[in-house]
Formats: structure tokens, C-alpha cells, sequence
């Protein structure tokens, strides 16, 4: 018998990135309802997974204070509701399987952990780079022994200019009050992977970075509000909107257009907040940070983030006692030096780009057939990284102040309410 699943968000990552493994797969996972407002993104899911009429919603809760008739609920709505719905979820006996990340607000990450437990629900984190053969090479290698103790583990994410303009400059994630800043809506995966890897606690962070470029003031003098409305500048700017949108961007043009031609994307391109010029957007997120962290054996990680790169990719070296590995994800392959016998090896990944996605949903659909119970990306585990997430933007705004994790666990924990767990609805799916 296949799980069956209800999806939650019928956005790129929902409908484009998790569901297609239900049709490639349909003997392990089936969706039986939908709840999406955008009719046509809801009806185009509907069709495509031949979801009975009565399981079709245009909001969450129609379908969340039934009672249960399916094994899990997919979350992929935007930051803010995620909360709301997976407690409801998992109070009517769901399992989840929730988008990264958890939560904007540390308490709700908190209490969202704490409910799974609650509940026995199994509530799965998109970490989806661990699942990937890039990373999950890198992790067999590291405990393996085979670099000896890690010292340090260095990660860089070249965020690249072009998406920095697209999703955190214009698009859903340019504000942290109505998503989350950006090292937990964008770097939470990296922050992932260091506490993966190191398998220490994190005691202390400093953290470190501002809004550099795309403000108001750097506004080339003439510049449009709209890239269309007849910028000067069109030949000369790295931001101009059709150029990405009608190139490598057209994909992402559906948060715009659910018409990907040239002619569609031009003229609904016009009337979005995705045309605006990057320097005349309500933007406030940072465009480069660094966090420095050191862990409980005295271990150290540095990560930075930066929107001006050519491409978008991550660059790790990972020092240990017996050697180190140095590698590049967007060339999906790594190094590793052993240190005594002076010879290097070359790892290569041959990463599809989605191996990391179906080997997660099929651990979700293994674990919930009984079949295994292994959940690599469980809230526990990644709970560390969000909280690192937290305290490194308190850091940030705090002129780079040292912050112990254990003590900012704990405030947030006695900021916990008695009557948090009592659900109140506040929101509808938009």
C-alpha cells in the first residue's frame, strides 16, 4: 500500500520539486488532496494527481480540521504558516514532512519539536543536502575516521547575484518580519551540514554583515522604479529582470506567470513586484554575512554567505587531525588529503539533482510504512541549526556580540506561554 499524502502549498516546491515523486513512484506515495488558493495552481495539481473534487481546497484549514483520512501532510507554504499547520497537522495524527525552515520564531521551532514527541509523529525537516551524494560522501568519509578528529570546518555559500535579486531582493524572502532573515530562510541548509558533520555541540557564536548594495541610496540616478518602464541603464545593469527570467531564471518566473513563454513572462513581468529595480524594492534582509562558531570540544566552523557571485554554490574544506577534504558542490565533486601517506583522492558525486530529494521522500515513506526508522532529518536534529540560525542574527545585530547558545535555548524556552500549545487559528492559506 502506497502512503498517502496531502499537500499543503502547490508552489515550485511543492508541486514542482516534492510531487513529481509521487508520479514517478505512485506504489509508495499517492497525494489525495490539495489545498492551494491559487485556483489555477490548485486545479493543475488536482489534475495532474487525479485528486477526487472533494479533496480539493483553497485553504489549509478545510482540509486540517477533518477528520484524518490520509498518512501525512506535506507543508509548503511560505515561513510564517508553518507553525500554524503542522501543529494542526499533528494533533489530528499526522505525520509531516515540513519545508526548511521550521519556523522564523525560535519558540515555535521549539514547540513544534516538542509536539512531535507529543504526538509520535514523525516530523521531517527538508534538509534535503543531506540526502544528496555530495554530502552524504563527505559525511561516510568524516566518520569513517578517515581525516582523524575535525578542527575546523570552513563553508561557503555563493548565494549568486542573480537569485539574490530574484528571491531576496524582490521576491518572498526580502524581508525578515514577513518571512525570516536570511541565514535561516537561506543558510539554515548550511548551518545543517556543519552540525552534521562536526557531531558536537555549539556553545558560542559571532556573526557579522549588513544590507551593503541594494539600497535606495545606490540607485543609479534616473533608474525607474520598474526595469520597464525605460531604465538608461538596461544594457549596462547585472539586475535587469527579463534577462534572468527569459534565461536561467524562466523556472522561477511562475512566482509570477503561469504562462513560461517569452510573451507571457514579458507581460505579466510588468505588472509584478518581480520587475521592480533591485534598488527600489522594500528590501531589507543582508546581501553578505559571516558566523563564526566554536563547539563543545573546542572545535571551530566559519560559514559566510555572499549575493555577489557568479553562480550559485557551495565551497567546503573540512580540516582534521590525519587530513582534510576540500570540495566544490557545483562541481559535484571533493578531495581528501591524508596527511601520512601524502596521496589525495578524488571523490565525484554524479548528482542528478534530485537523488537528495527522492531518497528523502522515500525515507519519510519507508518510516511510515514501518519499513525503517531511520529519519536523518528529524526536528531534533535540526533543531541545532536553526538555534545557531538565531543566535547568530542577534550577533549580527548586536555589533558582533558573543552569544552562548545554551543560555539563549533557555530564554526561549521560559518565553514559552502555558497556553502556546492551545492552537488558535489566525491565518488563512495566502
Amino acid at each position: 500500500m502506497s502512503v498517502k499524502a496531502i499537500m499543503i502549498g502547490a508552489g515550485i516546491r511543492g508541486a514542482q520539486v516534492y510531487a513529481p515523486y509521487a508520479l514517478q513512484h505512485p506504489e509508495q506515495l499517492q497525494f489525495v488532496a490539495i489545498a492551494e488558493p491559487n485556483i489555477s495552481r490548485r486545479t493543475a495539481f488536482a489534475e495532474q494527481h487525479h485528486i477526487e473534487p472533494k479533496h480539493v481546497y483553497s485553504d489549509w484549514w478545510d482540509v486540517l480540521s477533518k477528520p484524518a483520512f490520509a498518512d501525512v501532510v506535506f507543508i509548503c507554504t511560505q515561513d510564517r504558516m508553518h507553525y500554524e499547520v503542522a501543529m494542526q497537522a499533528m494533533k489530528m495524527g499526522y505525520h509531516v514532512l515540513l519545508e526548511k525552515p521550521i519556523s522564523p520564531l525560535p519558540e515555535e521551532c521549539l514547540e513544534m519539536e516538542r509536539a512531535a514527541r507529543k504526538y509520535d509523529r514523525l516530523l521531517t525537516i527538508c534538509h534535503v543536502l543531506r540526502y544528496t551524494p555530495f554530502w552524504s560522501s563527505i559525511k561516510q568519509i568524516v566518520d569513517k575516521g578517515d581525516i582523524g578528529q575535525i578542527v575546523n570546518i570552513q563553508l561557503r555559500e555563493n548565494i549568486g547575484y542573480a537569485h539574490m535579486a530574484h528571491s531576496y531582493v524582490r521576491g518572498n524572502w526580502n524581508q525578515s518580519e514577513t518571512s525570516s532573515p536570511i541565514i535561516l530562510s537561506k543558510s539554515c541548509h548550511d548551518l545543517d551540514l556543519i552540525s552534521w558533520l562536526m557531531r558536537q555541540d555549539c556553545e558560542r557564536i559571532t556573526s557579522f554583515g549588513s544590507l551593503f548594495h541594494f539600497r535606495k541610496e545606490n540607485a543609479p540616478e534616473g533608474a525607474p522604479v520598474y526595469c520597464a518602464d525605460g531604465c538608461p541603464y538596461e544594457s549596462t545593469c547585472s539586475f535587469v529582470d527579463y534577462r534572468y527570467y527569459l534565461g536561467e531564471g524562466r523556472r522561477r518566473a511562475s512566482h509570477f506567470t503561469q504562462e513560461l513563454s517569452d510573451e507571457g513572462i514579458l507581460r505579466d513581468l510588468r505588472k509584478s513586484p518581480y520587475g521592480r529595480c533591485v534598488y527600489a524594492c522594500d528590501n531589507d534582509v543582508v546581501d553578505h554575512q559571516i558566523v563564526n562558531m566554536q563547539f563543545a570540544n573546542g572545535a571551530t566552523a566559519a560559514f559566510s554567505l555572499s549575493a555577489f557571485t557568479h553562480d550559485s554554490s557551495r565551497i567546503v574544506q573540512i580540516t582534521g587531525t590525519r587530513g582534510e577534504i576540500r570540495g566544490d558542490l557545483s562541481k559535484q565533486s571533493f578531495t581528501v588529503f591524508d596527511f601520512s601517506t601524502g596521496k589525495q583522492e578524488e571523490h565525484h558525486a554524479h548528482d542528478e539533482g534530485h537523488e537528495g530529494i527522492d531518497a528523502m521522500i522515500r525515507e519519510v515513506c519507508q518510516n511510515i510504512s514501518g519499513y525503517s526508522k531511520n529519519t536523518l532529518t528529524s526536528a531534533r536534529s535540526s533543531i541545532q541549526s536553526h538555534m545557531i540560525a538565531f543566535a547568530a542574527e542577534e550577533s549580527r545585530l548586536n555589533y558582533g556580540k558573543m552569544i552562548e547558545l545554551h543560555e539563549l535555548v533557555e530564554h526561549y524556552l521560559r518565553c514559552l506561554p502555558p497556553n502556546r500549545s492551545e492552537l488558535k487559528r489566525m491565518h488563512t492559506l495566502r
